[in-house]
C-alpha cells in the first residue's frame, strides 16, 4: 500500500467524470469506497472537496490516499493477454499505415468488418482490445468502412483524440478519396451526384435505395467523381469523393448513374447483355485510397493506402496505369 499520491490529470482526460477517472486508474476501487473517500475529504481535486460526478480538467491534481487496491499497470500493450489478442495485435500491426501517440491509421483489408454484427466472430473494433493502453484505454473507431471496402481507416488512440476526430468528420473538415472500377464509362467524365437515400429491409439484408425528397427516413447524399482511365468502353476507373457520409453512399450513387461498382454483392445487378470480364475476381472493387483530416495535436494528417491484391490483379489484367496514378498521388 503506497502513501498519499497526487496524480496530474492528462490532456486526454479532459471533461471525464471523476468516478470514471478512478475506474481507469484504480479499477479495483469500488464505487461505494470512492464515495466514502470523497465524503471524508480524503480524495480531493486541486485541494478542494468534490463529488463523484465532478468533471476533471487537464493539469488538475487529484489527491489519492493510500488504497488497498493496486493502480492499473501493464508492461506493454498486450501484456497478460491471451494468444487470440496476440494474433489480433500482429494482424493489426500489418495493417498500420501511420502511428503516433494520438492516432493510428490502418489499411483495412477487404472482407474484414469494422464492427460486429450477426455471425461475425472477428472485427476491427473487437481486435483493438489487443491495443488497450497501460491506463486501460482501448483505441476508438471514429468512422467506418463497409466490410467489403478496403483502405484507410482512422483510429483514435485516446478519448481526447476521438472527440476531435469525430468532430472533424461531423463538421466535414475531412476529405476522403476512393478508387473504384465500374461497369461501362460515364458520359460525363466528371460530375456531382446529389440524391436522397433511404434504408429498406430486403431478403438479403438492409439495402439503401434512392428516395424522394421528404420521404420518411431519407437523408441527402452528395458525391463527386471523375474518370481516371478507361478499359475500352467496357470499364472505367473512377476517383470518387463522398461529401456526405451515408451508408453505402458511393455504391448506390454508382448504380444510380448506371455504372455500378464491379463485384458489388448488393448493387451490381446481373445484365444478360453484359459479360463479366474474365480473370477479374467477383469482389467489390472499392478502395478508400486517401484521407486528409485535421490531426488532434495540430496540422493535418494526409494518408494514402495501397490497393488490395484483388484490385491490383484487375488493374494489371486491364493494363491500367496504376504506377502513373500512384506517382501523381504522392
Amino acid at each position: 500500500m503506497a502513501g498519499i499520491e497526487h496524480i496530474k490529470v492528462d490532456a486526454d482526460e479532459a471533461g471525464m467524470r471523476l468516478d470514471r477517472w478512478f475506474k481507469i486508474h484504480f479499477p479495483g476501487l469500488g464505487f461505494g469506497q470512492l464515495q466514502k473517500l470523497l465524503r471524508s475529504g480524503q480524495v480531493r481535486v486541486d485541494g478542494g472537496r468534490v463529488k463523484t460526478d465532478a468533471r476533471v480538467q487537464p493539469g488538475q491534481m487529484v489527491r489519492v490516499p493510500p488504497l488497498d487496491v493496486d493502480a492499473k499497470v501493464k508492461s506493454g500493450p498486450i501484456a497478460g493477454k491471451d494468444l487470440k489478442h496476440s494474433s489480433d495485435h500482429q494482424l493489426l500491426q500489418r495493417m498500420v499505415l501511420h502511428e503516433d501517440d494520438k492516432v493510428i491509421v490502418l489499411n483495412k483489408p477487404a472482407g474484414l468488418a469494422v464492427q460486429g454484427g450477426s455471425g461475425l466472430t472477428r472485427h476491427i473494433d473487437q481486435m483493438l482490445e489487443a491495443w488497450t493502453s497501460p491506463k486501460g484505454e482501448k483505441p476508438r473507431l471514429v468512422h467506418r468502412l463497409d466490410r467489403d471496402t478496403s483502405g484507410v481507416l482512422v483510429i483514435a488512440r485516446t478519448r481526447g483524440a476521438a472527440q476531435k476526430l469525430t468532430a472533424a468528420f461531423r463538421e466535414r473538415d475531412t476529405k476522403k478519396t476512393y478508387w473504384s472500377l465500374v461497369k461501362g464509362v460515364p458520359r460525363k467524365h466528371e460530375d456531382k451526384i446529389s440524391t436522397w437515400l433511404v434504408k429498406e429491409a430486403t431478403a438479403d439484408g438492409d439495402r439503401m435505395r434512392i428516395a424522394k425528397h421528404g420521404e420518411e427516413g431519407a437523408d441527402h447524399a452528395v458525391s463527386y467523381y471523375r474518370v481516371i482511365e478507361t478499359a475500352a468502353q467496357n470499364l472505367a476507373w473512377l476517383e470518387m469523393e463522398p461529401y456526405t457520409g451515408r451508408t453505402h453512399q458511393l455504391r448506390v450513387h454508382a448504380l444510380h448513374i448506371g455504372h455500378p461498382i464491379i463485384g458489388d454483392p448488393k448493387y451490381f445487378i446481373d445484365d444478360p447483355n453484359w459479360d463479366f470480364p474474365g480473370g477479374i475476381q467477383k469482389r467489390l472493387h472499392l478502395h478508400a485510397r486517401h484521407i486528409d483530416i485535421p490531426h488532434p495535436a495540430g496540422g493535418r494528417l494526409r494518408i494514402t493506402a495501397p490497393l488490395p491484391p484483388h484490385m491490383v490483379q484487375t488493374w494489371n489484367l486491364l493494363g491500367l496505369d496504376l504506377a502513373g496514378a500512384e506517382r501523381i498521388d504522392e
